[in-house]
């Protein structure tokens, strides 16, 4: 893939980290080589990977201030597979410091993947929930942004913002900048506002947004407290279910070149609430980040009626690049089987094998 994706969203809460971490898990259980970079002073993907924050001897912010090379302050995690570059409270001072700087400061990270940017197949940025110096220094070493947002009103006020920050960076340091897709996280699709806002993201962005849905999980939400992905805490969870089939709907997209044009119908099914992952697709997409933020106006109060009761009567369809539903281990009706990721079964017991705990130097 060669990529560097940021994943960004200035709202809180929306499952950024989250998606960062097992994405990683998920795309190195593919054989890919796969860097994480922690930007977030609050240093949560570098305690979801099994690393403890207060006990590091060189993390971001000696990268970003130059005092190390990348490459000798990444970590291998076992379990996971992928490579990490870890982060903790620190990060802020590292911030202050930046904007004292009169030139460049925007860069920093930029100039610090050089060396090491070829050694990897994806190279996944976890930033912090605010349009600061550190996301926008991810944002100028990434060539993609992937957008994790619920489906809800407030998650839709602030997308309108981020995407002015990207067009202004690509008019000014990063004109290849691009939008990845927007991932739709925490979904309940027996939530008719969650149906609505999401049909309207379908509506305005149209193949931007993901087929593969994130639910609500409670081995996904405990996953970060055992200090690994859920891919190695539970494979058969709906949780990692849903990423591997975002990781393989990731790489499909690069292998085709271009995002699918056969918009398949929403799955919502299962016995959980939130518990499912639908997918859906798109209407054609705009051409730009400005034309997308120009045609993104929030309503504000979505009418449940319509598309909700629309969307639901769909559950019983499904199309050749939708993920299909699949018995879970212990029984639960409406898991997600990703057949974007060719089969989620050899993909777990891949995962099983990779990575090394180990620190690089």
């Amino acid at each position: 893939m060669k990529r560097v994706i940021a994943i960004a969203n200035q709202k809180g809460g929306v499952g950024k980290t989250t998606t960062a971490v097992n994405l990683a898990a998920s795309l190195a259980a593919t054989k890919r080589r796969v860097l994480l970079l922690d930007l977030d002073p609050q240093g949560n993907a570098t305690m979801g990977s099994g690393v403890d924050k207060s006990q590091l001897e060189r993390s971001s912010v000696d990268v970003l201030l130059e005092e190390v090379e990348l490459a000798s302050a990444l970590l291998a995690i076992d379990p996971g597979g992928f490579h990490l570059l870890p982060a903790n409270q620190d990060l802020t001072a590292a911030e202050v410091r930046l904007l004292q700087m009169p030139t460049g400061r925007e860069v920093k990270l930029r100039n610090a993947l050089a060396p090491i940017r070829e050694s990897y197949d994806v190279i996944l940025i976890d930033c912090p929930p605010a349009l600061n110096m550190l996301t926008v220094n991810s944002l100028v070493a990434a060539d993609s942004v992937l957008i994790p947002m619920q489906c809800e009103y407030y998650a839709l006020e602030g997308l309108s913002a981020l995407l002015g920050t990207i067009e202004q960076i690509r008019e000014a340091v990063n004109p290849g900048l691009e939008i990845e897709g927007l991932l739709r996280t925490m979904f309940d699709p027996r939530n008719n506002l969650a149906n609505e806002v999401s049909a309207q993201l379908i509506t305005h962005f149209g193949d931007k947004v993901f087929r593969t849905i994130i639910p609500r999980n409670i081995r996904l939400a405990e996953a970060p407290s055992f200090g690994k992905p859920v891919l190695f805490h539970d494979k058969e969870s709906r949780g990692a279910l849903s990423y591997l089939a975002l990781a393989g709907e990731m790489i499909r997209r690069e292998e085709e070149g271009a995002a699918p044009a056969t918009p398949p119908p929403m799955s919502t099914g299962g016995a959980e609430a939130g518990d499912d992952a639908g997918s859906a697709a798109s209407a054609p997409s705009g051409a730009s980040v400005a034309s997308e933020q120009a045609a993104w106006e929030p309503a504000p109060q979505p009418n449940e009626a319509s598309t909700a009761g629309d969307l639901a009567s769909e559950s019983a369809e499904s199309d050749a690049g939708q993920s299909t539903l699949t018995g879970s281990a212990n029984g639960e009706p409406g898991e997600h089987a990703p057949e974007d990721a060719a089969s989620t079964g050899r993909l777990a017991a891949e995962s099983e094998t990779t990575g090394k705990g180990a620190s690089i130097h």
